[in-house]
C-alpha cells in the first residue's frame, strides 16, 4: 500500500483524511459536563523549514488538533528569542506543543525552565510537531518516515494518544548569562564550524558537505581547541515518582500564588557543595568536543544518570576530516574511534582567555565562553508514538 501511495497524486490527502478520522474518535468521546476541555498551547515558528512551517502546520496538524476536542491556542513567534519571553508570561495550560525544529524546541524549553515556578510548569507534558530543517528529537519520539505529511500527522496523533517518555535536559550556564537549556547537547569544534557553512555551497548539490569540510582545511591545520575540563561522574538514578494529576485550583487561588511568588521572591535553595576530591580534572586538546544527553539512545530502565562527553583526537588527517564530516552531518554527536569518552553528571569547561568562535547548542549558535553544564535527569516529559515506547521497553528487556 505504501508503494501505491507514493505514486498516487492524492496520497497525502488520503493520509490527512485517515489521521483526521482517527482524531475525530478522540473528539467524540464523552466527558462529564463539569470537566473543562483540556487546554493545549501551541508555539509555532512560521519561519521554520525556510518559511514553509505555517503552511505545513495548518494543512497537516491543525485539523487533527481541532477535531480531537482540545481547546487549542496557537501562538506564532515573529522573531528569534520571542518564544523564551512568551513562555515567561504563559498562564496554566494542560499541554505544551512545539511546532518547529530544534531551535524552536530549545527556545521553548529554555523559556519554560527559566520561570520562577518551573518546578510546576516542567510537569506539563510536551508535544513536538517536527516542522524544521533539523528535528533531532524525531528520531527518539517517532518512527522514521520518508513522507513528510505522514511524519507530521503521526507526531500530532501521538499527542492525542497520551504516551510520554522522560527526557534529560542539559543546563548550560556562563558566568554572567542566564542559563540555556538543551535536550540534545553542546558542540564546540571544527566539524560544527564546517557544518554551518554547508548551505553556502548549495550550487554543488550532493558535494556541498564534502566541499565545506574540504575548504575549511585551508585554514591552519591541525585545528585544535585547547581547554580545561572538570567533571563529576554518573549519579545513581532514584526510583521514578508516580505521576500526580492534581485538580486545577480556582482562578483566585492561582492569582494569589502568582502574586505571593512575585512579591516574596524567596531565596533559592543553595545546593550542597561537592567536596573538591570528587572532581576529576584534565587538560584537553581536541578537534571537537561534544557534551550530549542520552536522549538519542533512550534507555527507560538504566540505573545511572549521566551525559556523554566526547573529546575527539586532534591528530586527524585532512582526508579523515572530510570523510568524517559527512558522517557528522547525519549524527553530530557520534563519538569516533580513538576519542576519549567520559560519562559525567556535571562538568565545568574552562576556555583560555581570548578564545573566539561559537558553540552549537541544539543546533543554535552561541558565543564560546567558559560554562558549567549540569544534567537535569528526566526533567521533561515528551509525547511519543506508543510504538517507539514499546520498542524502548522491549530493547531494555533483551
Amino acid at each position: 500500500m505504501s508503494t501505491l501511495f507514493s505514486v498516487l497524486p492524492n496520497s497525502d490527502n488520503l493520509l490527512r483524511r485517515a489521521a483526521c478520522q482517527e482524531a475525530q474518535a478522540f473528539g467524540n468521546q464523552l466527558i462529564p459536563s463539569s470537566m473543562p476541555l483540556k487546554k493545549a498551547t501551541v508555539f509555532l515558528n512560521p519561519a521554520a523549514c525556510k518559511g514553509k512551517a505555517r503552511n505545513l502546520f495548518e494543512k497537516n496538524a491543525a485539523p487533527i488538533l481541532h477535531l480531537s476536542g482540545l481547546d487549542v491556542t496557537v501562538v506564532k513567534t515573529d522573531y528569534e528569542g520571542q518564544a523564551k519571553k512568551l513562555l515567561e508570561l504563559m498562564e496554566n495550560t494542560d499541554l505544551i506543543i512545539i511546532a518547529g525544529g530544534d531551535g524552536t524546541v530549545q527556545e521553548v524549553i529554555t523559556g519554560l525552565l527559566r520561570r520562577a515556578d518551573e518546578a510546576v510548569f516542567s510537569k506539563i507534558p510536551i508535544g513536538f510537531i517536527p516542522l524544521g530543517k533539523t528535528c533531532t528529537l524525531s528520531h527518539t519520539l517517532y518512527p522514521e518516515s520518508t513522507n513528510q505529511v505522514q511524519h507530521i500527522t503521526n507526531a500530532t496523533l501521538a499527542i492525542l494518544k497520551g504516551e510520554t517518555v522522560p527526557l534529560d535536559v542539559l543546563q548550560i550556564k556562563g558566568a554572567k548569562e542566564q542559563p540555556v537549556f538543551a535536550v540534545t547537547g553542546l558542540r564546540w569544534g571544527s566539524y560544527r564550524d564546517a557544518g554551518v557553512k554547508v548551505s553556502k555551497y548549495w550550487y554543488l548539490g550532493p558535494l556541498k558537505t564534502k566541499a565545506a569540510h574540504f575548504f575549511s582545511t585551508f585554514k591552519e591545520w591541525p585545528q585544535k581547541r585547547q581547554a580545561a575540563l572538570m567533571y563529576l561522574g554518573p549519579t545513581e538514578r532514584p526510583p521514578e515518582e508516580p505521576e500526580e494529576k492534581p485538580s486545577r485550583p480556582p482562578l483566585y487561588v492561582r492569582l494569589y500564588r502568582r502574586l505571593r511568588l512575585y512579591w516574596s521572591s524567596p531565596p533559592k535553595e543553595i545546593p550542597q557543595d561537592v567536596t573538591p576530591e570528587d572532581w576529576e580534572e584534565l587538560k584537553l586538546s581536541t578537534i571537537e568536543l561534544s557534551i550530549a544527553t542520552r536522549n538519542r539512545q533512550l534507555d527507560l530502565t538504566r540505573t545511572e544518570d549521566f551525559m556523554d562527553i566526547c573529546i575527539e583526537a586532534d591528530t586527524v588527517s585532512k582526508g579523515q576530516f572530510v570523510s568524517r564530516g559527512s558522517q557528522k552531518m547525519r549524527d553530530p554527536h557520534t563519538c569516533p574511534e580513538g576519542s576519549q569518552y567520559i560519562q559525567a553528571s556535571r562538568c565545568i569547561l574552562q576556555l583560555p582567555e581570548g578564545t573566539e568562535g561559537s558553540f552549537g547548542i541544539d543546533n543554535e549558535e552561541y558565543e564560546a565562553m567558559p560554562v558549567e553544564v549540569k544534567l537535569l535527569p528526566r526533567k521533561l516529559r515528551f509525547f511519543c508514538d506508543p510504538r517507539m515506547r514499546e520498542q524502548m521497553l522491549h530493547a531494555a528487556v533483551q
